[in-house]
């Protein structure tokens, strides 16, 4: 315990106060689309939540005092950094479902690949655990644990079914959008956790390049730059398609990003304690407007291209809901076994 005592703390930090303005104001368009936000809610709130939470922990460890007490440790730290009451458990998988997941909207749950436990450096595994957190404490589990359920009926229990994928597919990209935008404010996360920027860029460069010795993080930010300065129309535009399916911008954006931030001196603000605490937000600016009305449109775009308008997604993924019954799909119901059979993605 002294050890969790003895860390930096930010007492009743908001992540309002950090939130990349994608994050924000992406999340704040899904949810004023009244019949996407009753979509995302519809889904959680049905059994599929306990039977993704089974499909991922049934080849999993939990870890805690008496298993790998040292990574718990650390996942614990995290959470009394960001001063988030209740840590979430800690699970390592063989399985391949990324570097690091944190699912669930009532107790969420972290699970971390073998590989990064076991290749990471402390303070690049801490980097990492320290962004999943900020997931928890900046709300983005719902929208995560939306992503990966969808993502799972569309493979297993609606295959065959094109009608109602193509609507849950619309919330799927309209999700996944949000989904990328929080993982910017979540680096912001990780870099306050671990007091120091550049470690979670090298997590990152290790994410992008794997477990090569002698990588250099200077030229890894140079090739950043270059990434972000890229002028051919037809390259930028087909970045757009290539992260379109991905849960995660490039690493050499989020690295970008990053840089950007602690240059605006953001950073180094919020180290010295100057920053927003939970029931202290600023009203929305005229930035937080312009970007809303974007993916407000966006999203509405997204969605009418894919389904002929907001409300068919709606009427549609409605309808497939009520054919399962209020409760969900029981155990025998032939949609509700595909789904239980493990993503052969996982």
């Amino acid at each position: 315990m002294s050890s969790i005592e003895a860390a930096l703390r930010y007492p009743e930090l908001s992540a309002q106060g950090f939130a990349h303005p994608a994050d924000r104001a992406a999340r704040a368009a899904l949810h004023s689309i009244p019949l996407l936000d009753r979509a995302i809610k519809k889904v959680t709130e049905l059994s599929f939540e306990k039977r993704l939470r089974q499909i991922y922990l049934g080849n999993a460890v939990r870890l805690g005092e008496n298993q790998v007490p040292a990574v718990w440790a650390m996942q614990r730290q995290c959470a009394y950094t960001l001063d988030i009451a209740t840590t979430p458990r800690l699970y390592v998988t063989h399985q391949p479902v990324g570097q690091a997941l944190t699912v669930g909207t009532h107790e969420p749950i972290t699970l971390v690949a073998s590989g990064l436990v076991g290749s990471y450096s402390d303070e690049e595994l801490r980097a990492v655990l320290a962004h999943e957190m900020g997931h928890v404490l900046g709300d983005h589990v719902a929208i995560i644990t939306a992503a990966e359920i969808v993502r799972l009926v569309m493979s297993t229990a609606l295959k065959g079914q094109p009608l109602v994928g193509i609507p849950l597919r619309a919330l799927y990209y309209a999700l996944m959008e949000c989904r990328r935008a929080g993982e910017l404010t979540c680096d912001r996360a990780s870099a306050l956790v671990v007091a120091d920027p550049r470690v979670t860029c090298m997590t990152l460069m290790r994410m992008a390049g794997g477990p090569v010795r002698d990588m250099s993080l200077d030229a890894f930010i140079q090739q950043a730059t270059e990434y972000e300065e890229e002028g051919d129309p037809l390259a930028r535009w087909s970045r757009f398609f290539d992260e379109a399916n991905s849960t995660h911008p490039f690493p050499v954006r989020r690295v970008r990003e990053l840089i950007a931030w602690v240059a605006a001196g953001d950073y180094d603000r919020i180290r010295s304690g100057q920053y927003v605490r939970r029931g202290q937000e600023p009203p929305p600016s005229a930035e937080f407007d312009a970007a809303f009305q974007h993916y407000r449109q966006r999203f509405a775009r997204i969605v009418d291209r894919a389904s002929s308008g907001v409300q068919t997604v709606a009427d549609r993924f409605s309808s497939w809901l009520g054919n399962r019954g209020s409760e969900g799909a029981e155990p025998g119901d032939d949609a509700a076994d595909d789904f239980a059979d493990e993503d052969e993605d996982l």
